[in-house]
């Protein structure tokens, strides 16, 4: 039999399984679907389950391991969104449910976080934007509103360290996710003794770090079982999905890859001794790159999450997914670029690219569903165009093309006004899961298929599709230039 990699992926919107070759194809996979609930102990709160997490973890992966035919499971990993985790007791008791990044509850506490440390200071040492859903901003709220959270807990353990655990009985902290946190020092990729000392963070609360494709340890019978794979299993320290999406790609140095999601994540690869950390005003945030020794710096903004609410507020009588799509994409591809005057600014949820509240703007009597949709997909195109600008200036790099991850290049329409937008080839990837090939690929020295990452990932061919500059590239540069010049002063500083 051949030997696979189980990787578990944990999203905002779904809980998969995939089994992936050695060549990287996808084998099998499995989804669930993922959501927030309310805090049971704070009114107006949001967290994750950890424990219906890992349950739909089970589910999943029983579900493919029904799908291997001659294939076997012989390692596993566990990637998931970056930032949130929880406070937890030496049993893997939660002392308190995992805080979602979606929570507005640490607003207040990033406003004012400068009672402990000047934010400038902060963003100097991590890399990191002050955004409010840092790890950080978890711990201070913990400490300021629920003491006695910290006071029982043996360890903070991060998202996939949550599964980890369940997975082997270790405590660990991947340094993909560390990095995500503001806790921590890019340049010694560690956490940094500094933020810790003056936030009154215990260093003794995070496990021993990990750098990705380390074995941590094997799946213990009763994970085994709840899973439906072997006893015993190496358990491979993989982490941030963004970080496993950009290796995936096979991007190499100062190639930009967009990652499109719920959000959209632009970055690009640099080595660490090379790298000087912008200021916070110029809006780049520098994590972990998924190899020690680089880096990878970044703009974000929420994306995908804008198409879903228009895909409920004007599109609901399709079922949601494919076959609403389509439609959308079908009847905005007959509008013309520039939407005939329409505009949107889709700020809808805290922690967009431009401070304040959405809106659509240049509305007619003729305006359909359709204008708004494709108003949309390029103002989202603008905001691209807008990040790459940003990244290039802070890297000092003049970028050829830029790669494009994600399920949110499964849209032919948007691909095209991207490429129109931003004036240089938009090159997709076709595999429909760069996150999972990317967490497998460091997973599979351990499974026996490979010697290294390296040898790993140089096996693996990414059929690649590219939408050329076309017509309507002089429209839209028209209209970023307005756009630039009417919204980007305005980007949160």
């Amino acid at each position: 039999m051949e030997n696979a990699i189980l990787v578990l992926d944990c999203g905002a919107t779904n809980v998969r399984a995939f089994a992936v070759d050695r060549r990287g194809n996808l084998i099998a996979s499995h989804s669930l679907p993922n959501t927030v609930h309310p805090d049971p102990w704070l009114p107006g709160g949001l967290t994750w389950d950890a424990d219906e997490i890992w349950q739909k973890f089970a589910a999943c992966s029983k579900a493919v391991t029904l799908k291997l035919g001659d294939f076997r499971i012989a390692a596993i990993t566990v990637t998931t969104f970056g930032v949130d985790g929880a406070a937890t007791k030496k049993d893997g008791t939660l002392c308190y449910p995992v805080i979602s990044w979606q929570c507005n509850r640490t607003v207040p506490v990033m406003e004012n976080i400068g009672k402990y440390m000047p934010v400038s200071t902060l963003s100097a040492i991590s890399g990191l934007q002050p955004f409010h859903y840092n790890t950080i901003n978890k711990l201070i709220w913990l400490r300021e509103n629920r003491p006695d959270v910290l006071n029982s807990a043996d360890y903070y353990v991060l998202m996939p360290s949550v599964f980890l655990y369940k997975l082997t009985g270790q405590f660990v902290t991947d340094a993909t996710m560390a990095g995500t946190s503001m806790l921590t020092d890019l340049k010694n990729r560690n956490l940094s003794e500094e933020i810790l000392s003056a936030t009154g963070i215990e260093k003794n609360l995070f496990p021993p770090l990990f750098e990705p494709g380390t074995v941590i340890g094997k799946t213990t019978a009763k994970a085994a079982a709840e899973l439906g794979i072997g006893t015993g299993l190496p358990v491979v320290a993989t982490g941030h999905d963004t970080q496993f999406a950009v290796y995936g790609t096979g991007a190499g140095i100062n190639q930009p890859v967009l990652c499109s999601g719920t959000w959209e994540v632009l970055m690009a690869r640099s080595a660490t001794g090379n790298l000087t950390v912008p200021p916070v005003s110029a809006g780049v945030t520098v994590e972990f790159d998924a190899v020690a020794g680089f880096v990878d710096s970044g703009v974000q903004w929420v994306a995908s999450g804008v198409l879903e609410w228009i895909g409920r507020l004007f599109y609901s009588g399709y079922p949601k997914g494919a076959e609403q799509y389509k439609v959308m994409m079908d009847e905005a591809s007959i509008i013309p670029a520039g939407s005939e005057g329409v505009t949107v600014l889709p700020e809808l949820f805290e922690g967009g690219f431009i401070p304040g509240n959405g809106l659509i703007s240049g509305l007619k009597h003729t305006t359909t569903r359709a204008h708004i949709y494709r108003a949309t997909l390029e103002a989202l195109s603008f905001y691209a165009r807008a990040a790459l600008e940003i990244l290039s200036n802070a890297g000092g790099f003049e970028p050829e093309f830029v790669w494009g991850a994600g399920g949110g290049t499964r849209n032919h329409l948007w691909n095209q006004i991207r490429a129109d937008v931003l004036r240089l080839p938009f090159k997709t990837i076709k595999r429909s899961e760069t996150t999972v090939l990317g967490a497998a690929l460091f997973a599979m020295p351990a499974a026996g298929m490979y010697s290294s990452v390296e040898e790993a990932a140089s096996a693996v061919e990414n059929p690649v599709e590219t939408y050329l500059p076309g017509n309507n590239q002089e429209i839209y540069k028209r209209l970023y230039s307005d756009f630039k010049n009417q919204w980007l002063p305005k980007r949160r500083p």
